[in-house]
């Protein structure tokens, strides 16, 4: 007689709170991934949380600068913010709103909040790409709150599904290269659900309001408010346990496994190619 395979569940292999940092002009946030302790996590770069109630933290903006060899993910929860490029694209976010930037061969772009008060609250990812595409045309992604598909897949449970599967159901942002995830999930008091993720991917889950249990049984952890979770073991996340209005994102990835050389807003497999980066900034060819 056939057994049931048990379910493999995706533990916190480790735990992190982001550091304290400034960007752009001067723009006050947390960088989760990107800084000393956890450098990157294959595919990506870099995690910045922003979220501020004072205009003098965020007026100045984002202003014109360059970037190769990536793409870049702004996903709004509060505010707006406009963009611009020099291949002529131009967008406004707002509130639930996100943003897929692939730099590709090089653009210069800037984000500059459309407003003089209020909260500005969001996140950047960054997410590389590989070595076959860091020279593709640059693209530019906008995808307004109704575009984001909303699901409530249990009791309590309310995600925002910006990129992956749940079920029969995708979100609209695709990239082959990676095959990413992107979740914003809300949780009510005591709320539970779980999710399977892709198999190989790297994984993370970050919570931004309240507090989960992440994991199962004994290997169960708490993960809370502007903490970051590295999952690890198994591809079934359960979250459970969940404290009053507990929100939190769960990205994840398919590692590229490729050398990373990376300085500012150059990323490329090689310290040459962040070299030429930088040359054909100068010369104008972005």
């Amino acid at each position: 007689m056939a057994t049931a395979t048990p379910t493999a569940y995706a533990r916190v292999g480790r735990k992190l709170r982001g550091q304290p940092t400034s960007d752009g002009a001067g723009v006050r946030l947390t960088r989760v991934i990107g800084g000393p302790q956890l450098p990157d996590l294959d595919p990506f770069l870099l995690l910045d949380e922003f979220g501020t109630d004072k205009p003098e933290d965020y007026l100045a903006g984002f202003p014109e600068h360059p970037h190769r060899g990536f793409e870049t993910v702004t996903y709004m929860l509060d505010g707006r913010m406009r963009h611009k490029d020099n291949h002529g694209n131009e967008g406004v976010l707002v509130p639930g709103s996100v943003q897929w930037m692939t730099a590709g061969r090089g653009l210069v772009h800037s984000e500059m909040p459309e407003q003089e008060a209020g909260r500005m609250r969001g996140f950047q990812l960054w997410v590389n790409l590989p070595a076959r595409e860091k020279m593709t045309e640059p693209k530019y992604q906008e995808f307004a709150p109704d575009r984001i598909v909303q699901l409530q897949p249990a009791d309590g449970v309310r995600i925002k599904l910006i990129a992956g599967r749940i079920g029969d159901v995708r979100g609209p942002i695709a990239q082959p290269a990676t095959d990413p995830v992107y979740l914003d999930i809300a949780l009510e008091a005591g709320a539970s659900w779980e999710y399977e993720l892709p198999e190989g991917h790297n994984a993370f889950a970050y919570v931004y309001e309240g507090g989960v249990q992440i994991g199962d049984g004994e290997e169960a952890r708490a993960v809370d408010a502007q903490e970051l979770a590295v999952l690890s073991g198994g591809n079934v996340l359960k979250l459970g346990d969940a404290k009053q209005g507990s929100r939190l994102i769960v990205i994840a990835g398919r590692p590229l496994r490729e050398p990373v050389a990376r300085y500012g807003p150059f990323v490329m497999n090689t310290k040459q190619e962040v070299m030429q980066a930088f040359v054909d900034f100068q010369e104008g060819k972005f």
